[in-house]
């Protein structure tokens, strides 16, 4: 099952603090958490300005404690995930990081994450469309990772290509 996904986070180093994640798989499910447990006061000014405002009041749903996004994701992602992900090494990190080191990461996550980025690189950088909204929301950008990796999978198609 391909998921694309999409995670904001508020630090790049020497951990990646998830902010948010969304993710959108190739059934239709969607899935959105945001960390109760990130310090805003921590994060980049640059996180400040275009992440933060995009996040919903507290007390949504979507405020989830580390382990219960853990959980929850576990369960949307299923047995078998390919992930995909515009510019998704951090994005990687941030997701692999729920579990603590690599070893304690689950069998079912993959140890890596497809990137978009790199697919449209490798098409020769064709057009690609614009996003409508939400930038910088984390379940907005996967649903527009999905949009970037389908007209991709397109022009791959056409060239007598698989992705």
């Amino acid at each position: 099952m391909r998921i694309w996904y999409d995670a904001e986070f508020s630090t790049t180093a020497p951990t990646v603090e998830l902010i948010s994640l969304g993710a959108v798989a190739e059934d239709g499910r969607e899935f959105y958490g945001v960390s109760t447990e990130f310090d805003p006061s921590a994060a980049h000014p640059w996180v400040v300005t275009n992440v933060l405002p995009q996040l919903p009041a507290h007390g949504d749903p979507a405020w989830m404690s580390r382990p219960a996004l853990r959980e929850s994701l576990l369960e949307f992602l299923g047995p078998e995930p390919v992930l995909w992900a515009w510019y998704g090494a951090y994005d990687h990190v941030a997701l692999c990081q729920l579990w603590g080191s690599m070893p304690e990461l689950p069998r079912a996550i993959p140890r890596f994450t497809l990137d978009v980025r790199q697919l449209w690189e490798h098409l020769g950088r064709p057009p690609l469309p614009a996003q409508a909204s939400g930038l910088h929301h984390a379940l907005d950008d996967a649903r527009h990772v999905r949009v970037r990796w389908e007209a991709l999978a397109e022009k791959a198609y056409r060239l007598g290509l698989e992705v």
